[in-house]
């Protein structure tokens, strides 16, 4: 198991205690921009999490992966909506990668401040993310102009920029616009869990700025490498204050005159999900040591995303069975838990497209079957 240095256990600390006391995933699930702004500019001023991993001279605190792990596994636990995972996350870590100093320059400080949320459109109808499946044109004429949909984004109502992935005659290329622009539409993916929305944004002749990079490629894989790697943390937590949130259920509430966490059946149960909860923060810290250690890790990332995923939804759906009928009621916060847990196992990739990947890099010739 890996050991967290002292600085890590103050700042998990820290996010436990600030979110306990101002988070509230209702009143932001049905907020206009789906997330609490002011709960993020105050993490972002007192705390510093939009900047964790920007460097100084931007803005951040050049933190590590691993600090960002940290951080998302207490959002995780508390199911906070917020640009942790999309804008201080995916958009960070791929403008960062790019060789252009003037998008870093006006992006980045703008994020790790809290004061910008940029959006990162990736993934086509198809919602790979293992390959960087890119459903936008750029075409090249009086400037550049993007024209097609991006599925699965997140963050994209309240955007104030766009990071495209698009193809051009050269290949896979990034531009910059703004969210706002004429061209753009955003609409709602219609995803089952409320706490994550996802969108569909469309480009119709929609002008954009070219983000110069060296190798476009590299940068995404290694932007949704750390993506990968927040979100199993972000599961871990949310797993572990689903068990927490059942051991305490089954504490409270008494049949045939006894606990229910009493019976021996239902003990061994939620033995079996702590040791899966366990294991699943091992493999994600684990995974952001290696992305750090080595500066790719793709394949760490994968085991991690595999993991945490499966983890994630084996707690939650035993979560809801021991809590019994109330878990499934809009008025109780586990069927939050249990739909979170399915949508987040196919961000970024499903489980079985990271198992495919991780067969093909080892040299089993075809991955996997069909499903």
């Amino acid at each position: 198991m890996n050991v967290l240095t002292e600085d890590q256990v103050m700042l998990a600390e820290s996010m436990r205690a600030v979110l306990t006391k101002k988070s509230d995933v209702r009143a932001a699930m049905e907020s206009p921009d789906r997330y609490d702004r002011s709960l993020w500019t105050y993490l972002c001023e007192q705390i510093g999490v939009g900047g964790l991993t920007i460097t100084e001279d931007h803005g951040g605190s050049a933190g590590s992966l691993t600090d960002a792990a940290v951080v998302a596994e207490e959002m995780g636990r508390m199911l906070v909506p917020s640009p942790l995972l999309g804008s201080s996350g995916l958009a960070a870590t791929l403008v960062a990668a790019t060789t252009d100093a003037d998008a870093q320059a006006r992006l980045l400080p703008a994020i790790a401040d809290g004061t910008t949320i940029v959006s990162v459109c990736i993934a086509d109808d198809r919602g790979s993310w293992v390959g960087g499946s890119v459903g936008v044109r750029a075409q090249e004429g009086d400037g550049w102009s993007l024209t097609g949909s991006s599925h699965y984004v997140l963050d994209a109502a309240a955007a104030d920029t766009f990071v495209v992935a698009a193809t051009t005659d050269a290949g896979v290329a990034l531009f910059e616009l703004g969210a706002h622009a004429p061209g753009v539409a955003v609409t709602d993916g219609g995803t089952m869990d409320p706490t994550r929305p996802l969108y569909v944004v469309t480009f119709e002749a929609a002008s954009a700025r070219h983000v110069a990079c060296d190798d476009p490629s590299t940068a995404l894989q290694r932007a949704t490498t750390w993506a990968t790697v927040l979100l199993a943390a972000e599961q871990v937590g949310a797993a572990a204050r689903c068990l927490d949130l059942t051991v305490d259920y089954t504490l409270s509430r008494s049949q045939f005159g006894r606990p229910l966490a009493s019976f021996q059946a239902l003990a061994h149960r939620m033995a079996d999900l702590h040791v899966l909860v366990r294991s699943a923060r091992a493999a994600a810290f684990s995974a952001a040591e290696a992305v750090a250690r080595s500066g790719d890790g793709v394949a760490e990332a994968s085991i991690a995303k595999v993991w945490c995923s499966d983890a994630f939804t084996a707690v939650a759906a035993e979560c809801v069975q021991l809590h019994g009928g109330m878990a499934i009621t809009w008025e109780h916060d586990m069927q939050l838990y249990f739909k979170r847990a399915h949508s987040s196992a196919y961000l970024f990739g499903s489980p079985r497209e990271h198992v495919a990947s991780l067969a093909e890099s080892a040299g089993l010739v075809g991955g996997l079957p069909p499903s």
